[in-house]
């Protein structure tokens, strides 16, 4: 048991994939697991461990951001003895061939956050995506005929900016999109010694200025979440 997932030792995979939002795992939970266990629902972060295919795995939701993500990917890890995450999410693009359902997998993660700075004293670390778990997603992504980038992204602090272009020198060095989290989970994975990976869905492109329609959305997310579980089971 910890501070924020009032879980039982046992009742938590050494896989789980994690989404900042808790009712979307509810649901994927339901649609994609079998012997599904509610594991916690403190604080609204609905968490379920089932099977998929014979392969047990949790879900948990984290909540939006890089604070939050880090305190339930650490208390996973450390109390729970997790040795696998993959977060599974949305993602805005800054390129302009990206479009809506597109699926990103995440080499590495840029960010604004002073997160790592404090922890590395003023200095760099360059969050990487395991790449174990990566060549196995983008796999999977082939044998589905998913459209899928492999790619750089930005993990960003605010969700609302102030300098509408503030993504230009981003999209210049070839940084494909945008979210809130995956360069926390990736730093944590590698301070406790863990693989990670996001898994991420294009929602809409800040460069075109398109979005993505209800039905568009849920198909993307479908996939998303069938290649993270392919991934697990394979």
């Amino acid at each position: 048991m910890s501070f924020h997932i009032n879980a039982k030792t046992n009742e938590i995979a050494e896989t789980v994939l994690i989404s900042g939002d808790p009712l979307r795992m509810k649901y994927m939970a339901n649609v994609f697991l079998e012997e599904v266990l509610c594991f916690n629902e403190t604080r609204g972060m609905f968490g379920y461990t089932g099977f998929y295919k014979g392969k047990r795995v949790s879900m948990l939701g984290t909540g939006m951001g890089i604070s939050s993500t880090a305190i339930y990917v650490h208390e996973l890890v450390k109390s729970y003895n997790v040795k696998n995450v993959i977060r599974v999410g949305t993602l805005g693009a800054i390129q302009s061939d990206l479009v809506i359902g597109d699926l990103v997998l995440a080499q590495s993660a840029s960010s604004d956050s002073n997160v790592n700075r404090l922890f590395f004293e003023g200095l760099d670390f360059a969050p990487t995506a395991n790449f174990e778990l990566l060549q196995s997603a983008f796999k999977i992504t082939q044998e589905n005929k998913f459209n899928t980038i492999v790619g750089s992204i930005f993990s960003t602090d605010t969700f609302y900016g102030v300098d509408e272009n503030r993504w230009e020198k981003w999209t210049a060095h070839g940084i494909v999109g945008v979210e809130m989290e995956t360069s926390v989970l990736y730093t944590l994975a590698a301070r406790f010694g863990i693989k990670a990976l996001a898994i991420l869905s294009v929602s809409d492109n800040i460069i075109t200025g398109t979005s993505a329609l209800p039905d568009v959305r849920e198909k993307a997310f479908t996939n998303m979440f069938k290649v993270a579980l392919e991934t697990v089971e394979g």
